[in-house]
C-alpha cells in the first residue's frame, strides 16, 4: 500500500487531482463548516430559526439540483479539460466580498431577496462544484491508473485542516472565515491555471501510458436517455433520498448548533466543534485510503450497506445521549461513515453502467437526488426540530435511514450481476 502511495506521487494526473481537490475542499470548509452556526448564532451570526435555516438550505439545494445536470453533462463532454473548474474557481475566490457586502446585509434586511441571491451564488461557486471536483478526480483516476479513494482523501485532509483553523477564526470574527475562503479560492484557481499537467499534456501523457479506447469516451444524449429508462438509477435515487439526504440535513443544518449547546459558553462550544470536526475529517481522510481495500475484500454492495448502517447508528446515537464526550465519540463514526458511503456509491455506478456516463450518473443518481431530498425536507425537518427538539428529530431521522438500509439489502445489485462497466477484482 505504501509503495502505491509513493508511486502515485510520480503520477502527474494524481498530483494535479489531489492538489486541486485539496484546495477546493479547504476553501469550502473554512466557511461552510460554520455556515449553520453563522446563520443561527445570536452572538456571532444572524440568529435565524430552524425553519428559516431550512428554507435557505432548500433554496440552495433547488439551484444545486439544476446545476448538477448542467455541470455533469458539461464535464462529461469536456473530459479532463478544466474550463468549467476554472470558472467555478473564479467565483469561489469571491466568497469573502459576497458574504460581507451582499449576502449578510440582504438576509438581515431583505430576507427573501437574500435567499434568492444566495441560491444563485453558493451552488454555482461551491455546492455543485464540490461533486464536480470529485468526478474530475474519478475520471483522472481511471485514465492515469491511480486509486480514486487516495486522491479523494486529500479532499478530506484539506477539509480537516481548514475546519480546524475555522474554529479559531469563527470565535474571533466570522468574517475571517469568509475572507480566508477567498484566499484559498484564489489558490485553487491558480492551481488550475498554472498546473504543470495542462489540458493538452494530460491527453498526451495518458496516451503514452495506456491504450486509448477506440470508441468515444463522451456519452451521447441517446446514451443518457437510455440510462434514464433503466430501473437501477431510480433505485439509487430512492436510496440516496432516504439515506444521504437525511444525513445531510442532520449533519449540516442541525448538528453544529446541537453540539455547541452542550457546552457552558457558545465560544467554547464553537471552538470544540471546530477541533472535533477537524479531527474527524482527518481520520476520514485516512479512511478514504483504507476503505478501497475493504471494498476489494467484501465487495461494493456490502460496503455501501455497511455505510448506511453506520449512518443510522451515528444519527440515532446523537438522539440518545447529551454528554459532550459521548456525542464527540459518536461524531467520530462520521470518519468511517462517509468513505463507506461515498466510495462504493461511485464504484457502484462504474461497475454496473458504462463508465462514459459515470460523471452524469454520479451527479444525477446521487448528488442531484440528495439535492431533491433537501429541497423537499430541509424546511419541514427544520420546523419539526423547532417543535420537538433535537433528540426526537435525530431518532426519527435515524429510523428512516435504518428502513432505507433494509430496503437497500434487497434492492442493490450484487457485484457480479449486470456488470456493464469496470468489473471488480476481489482480493
Amino acid at each position: 500500500m505504501i509503495k502505491s502511495y509513493v508511486k502515485d506521487f510520480h503520477n502527474p494526473g494524481y498530483l494535479h487531482s489531489s492538489s486541486s481537490i485539496f484546495l477546493f475542499f479547504a476553501c469550502q470548509a473554512i466557511w461552510w463548516s460554520f455556515f449553520q452556526l453563522w446563520l443561527t448564532s445570536t452572538k456571532s451570526g444572524l440568529g435565524l430559526s430552524g425553519g428559516a435555516v431550512g428554507t435557505i438550505y432548500a433554496a440552495n439545494s433547488a439551484t444545486t439540483l439544476i446545476l448538477m445536470f448542467v455541470y455533469g453533462a458539461v464535464q462529461d463532454k469536456l473530459g479532463l479539460k478544466r474550463s468549467l473548474l476554472i470558472f467555478c474557481g473564479v467565483l469561489a475566490s469571491l466568497v469573502g466580498p459576497f458574504f460581507t457586502w451582499i449576502y449578510a446585509p440582504l438576509l438581515q434586511n431583505h430576507f427573501i431577496l437574500g435567499i434568492i441571491i444566495g441560491a444563485l451564488y453558493l451552488p454555482t461557486a461551491f455546492l455543485a462544484t464540490a461533486p464536480l471536483t470529485e468526478t474530475y478526480a474519478e475520471k483522472a483516476s481511471r485514465k492515469f491508473h491511480f486509486e480514486y479513494g487516495q486522491a479523494r482523501a486529500w479532499a478530506s485532509l484539506g477539509y480537516a485542516l481548514a475546519a480546524l483553523v475555522a474554529g479559531f477564526l469563527f470565535v474571533i470574527n466570522p468574517l475571517l472565515n469568509f475572507w480566508s475562503g477567498s484566499i484559498l479560492g484564489l489558490l485553487f484557481l491558480l492551481d488550475l491555471i498554472f498546473s504543470k499537467s495542462d489540458d493538452q499534456s494530460i491527453v498526451a501523457d495518458s496516451a503514452s501510458t495506456m491504450d486509448m479506447p477506440k470508441t468515444s469516451s463522451i456519452p451521447t444524449v441517446k446514451d443518457m436517455l437510455a440510462v434514464a429508462k433503466l430501473p437501477e438509477p431510480w433505485v439509487m435515487i430512492f436510496l440516496t433520498m432516504f439515506t444521504w439526504t437525511f444525513y445531510t440535513v442532520f449533519d449540516q443544518q442541525m448538528f453544529p448548533e446541537f453540539y455547541t449547546q452542550l457546552f457552558t459558553t457558545p465560544a467554547l462550544g464553537q471552538h470544540m466543534y471546530g477541533t472535533l470536526n477537524s479531527i474527524q475529517v482527518f481520520f476520514e481522510a485516512v479512511m478514504m485510503g483504507i476503505i478501497p481495500l475493504l471494498m476489494r475484500k467484501i465487495g461494493v454492495r456490502k460496503t455501501l450497506i455497511l455505510g448506511m448502517l453506520v449512518m443510522a447508528i451515528r444519527i440515532g446515537g446523537c438522539g440518545l445521549v447529551h454528554n459532550p464526550v459521548a456525542v464527540s465519540l459518536i461524531k467520530m463514526l462520521h470518519s468511517i461513515e462517509v468513505p463507506l458511503f461515498m466510495l462504493p456509491i461511485f464504484r457502484y455506478f462504474t461497475l454496473h453502467f458504462d463508465t462514459r456516463l459515470s460523471a452524469t450518473l454520479y451527479m444525477v443518481g446521487f448528488q442531484a437526488a440528495a439535492q431533491i431530498g433537501q429541497v423537499i425536507l430541509s424546511t419541514p425537518l427544520g420546523l419539526f426540530r423547532d417543535t420537538f427538539g433535537y433528540s426526537t428529530t435525530f431518532r426519527v431521522i435515524s429510523g428512516v435511514v435504518l428502513i432505507a438500509t433494509i430496503c437497500a439489502f434487497f434492492l442493490l445489485k450484487k457485484d457480479d450481476e449486470d456488470v456493464h462497466g469496470e468489473a471488480l477484482n476481489l482480493n
